[in-house]
């Protein structure tokens, strides 16, 4: 049994993924369960060991700790491959040369939207023939693979959320450059991990049926969930680079922000369980695991801390 925190290496953990991490951590270490970390590199054109290194700097800074080794999806690209073959063998993998573009043109020229998440595939390439491939290949257009799916809706619960309900669309399975897909890659690595629940952001919320659904076809046990609301800026948003706000410890410490506010920041935002003994003390994650309550979790998206915002004095 285990929990896992899976970043993509891809550049430096901000306030809103350190906090997610520490959630994960707090939930499996009050389970009494192990706590694995992955690497998500599959985009080898961002991921980098140097952004994986202060990853990892980054967790242990804020008191997260982590069994075993760390494991990249890069060292896995085998175990994705056998997972298609098998559904292959089930007839159930297409080819779709489709472009981005060229999905969404037709998502946008539908009378009406197709069903399941947003962006969901409208099925052009889903029975194409023999021949129509062939003249896509001719073209020099490289397919990626696709999961045909049967429509069907999977409902599964949520220990935040409550009751979930969604279509599963035809997710793709393997991109057109050959490397394996988001939703596969997860689903197999978690499986084989023995990872008995998954805590992370709430906007891979509407992803969950699909994983939940590549779960059943490959065999995998299906772990529990907690999705986590975003940390937002003061507009409502997302956090983002490229506002001019200090979101990474790296950031925050060039304005004079230590990891110990960071730290309370984030306590202060789990509910008011953690806070109730020794309120003016200044904890740590390790101190609060006995006090840890998923319940007491806001469901509403969390504000970005006022020394992320505040100017530094001159």
């Amino acid at each position: 049994m285990s929990g896992r925190f899976a970043p993509s290496p891809t550049g430096e953990l901000h306030l809103g993924n350190l906090r997610t991490a520490a959630i994960a951590w707090l939930s499996a270490r009050a389970q009494g369960i192990e706590f694995l970390v992955r690497m998500e590199d599959l985009d080898r054109h961002q991921s980098s060991v140097d952004h994986e290194r202060t990853q990892l700097r980054d967790l242990a800074a804020i008191g997260i700790d982590w069994d075993g080794e760390v494991v990249r999806q890069s060292d896995r690209f085998d175990r994705y491959d056998d997972a298609i073959r098998t559904l292959e063998a089930d007839g159930l993998v297409y080819e779709c040369f489709c472009t981005r573009r060229e999905i969404r043109d037709e998502i946008e020229a539908a009378a009406r939207a197709p069903h399941g998440p947003p962006g969901s595939y409208p099925g052009t390439c889903r029975e194409l023939t023999d021949a129509a491939r062939a003249e896509r290949r001719a073209a020099g257009r490289r397919p990626a693979l696709r999961l045909r799916s049967d429509g069907r809706s999977i409902e599964f619960h949520d220990r935040l959320v409550g009751s979930v309900v969604g279509l599963v669309d035809d997710v793709v399975l393997r991109r057109n450059d050959g490397v394996p897909a988001y939703n596969l890659a997860v689903v197999v690595d978690d499986g084989l991990q023995g990872v008995t629940e998954v805590v992370r952001g709430d906007d891979l919320l509407s992803s969950t049926p699909r994983q939940i659904r590549l779960q059943e076809l490959l065999g995998l046990a299906t772990p529990s969930y907690l999705h986590v609301p975003l940390v937002v800026d003061l507009a409502g948003e997302r956090l983002a680079k490229g506002r001019g706000l200090p979101l990474t410890l790296g950031e925050l410490a060039r304005d004079g922000v230590g990891v110990d506010s960071v730290i309370s920041w984030i306590i202060e935002s789990l509910g008011e369980v953690p806070l109730r003994v020794h309120r003016d003390q200044m904890l740590t994650l390790s101190e609060i695991v006995g006090r840890f309550d998923p319940g007491q979790l806001h469901r509403s998206p969390c504000q970005i801390p006022p020394f992320a915002v505040e100017m530094p004095p001159d």
